[in-house]
């Protein structure tokens, strides 16, 4: 069985995991600290989820890659490969982040999933995406990011 973040068990699980960072924790990869990790996942979500209404556009290299690429992505539970780029509007370089707010928002963009449909949503690599292709991969994002901090 695939996990997706659409499941109720999976979003508590994020949720705990979620509740359990602290400004203490260091990266195992990446340049991100783990304020800019929780703002770069609230940014995401608040993108996939369709907040302010974002321009939803797939680029070239997705046009030629990005079916093939999302297909391995969400054939199984393989976690995402460490070191991965993050999309430009997804880069965060702020210093001053509260991760306490962070982690507000994010936990109530998480419990959002519940109810979650944005059939406007068109990834930027990986362009149109089922319901369920979203649920995994978005579960996916958020563990990559998490076991980045080793929680």
């Amino acid at each position: 069985m695939l996990i997706t973040i659409l499941n109720k068990e999976t979003r508590e699980e994020l949720i705990n995991r979620i509740n359990a960072l602290h400004t203490d924790h260091k990266a195992q990869w990446g340049k991100m600290n783990v304020c800019q990790m929780a703002k770069h996942c609230t940014k995401w979500n608040d993108w996939v989820q369709g907040k302010n209404k974002p321009e939803y556009k797939q680029g070239f290299l997705g046009l030629i890659f990005g079916r093939m690429v999302l297909e391995g992505s969400v054939k199984d539970n393989s976690p995402i490969k460490k070191n991965m780029p993050a999309g430009d509007a997804f880069t965060v370089k702020d210093a001053n982040i509260d991760l306490a707010v962070q982690k507000e928002i994010w936990i109530r963009q998480v419990s959002g999933y519940e109810h979650f449909s944005n059939p406007e949503f068109i990834h930027d690599f990986f362009g149109k995406m089922t319901k369920e292709q979203i649920g995994i991969f978005a579960y996916k994002h958020l563990d990559h990011h998490l076991r980045q901090f080793n929680v």
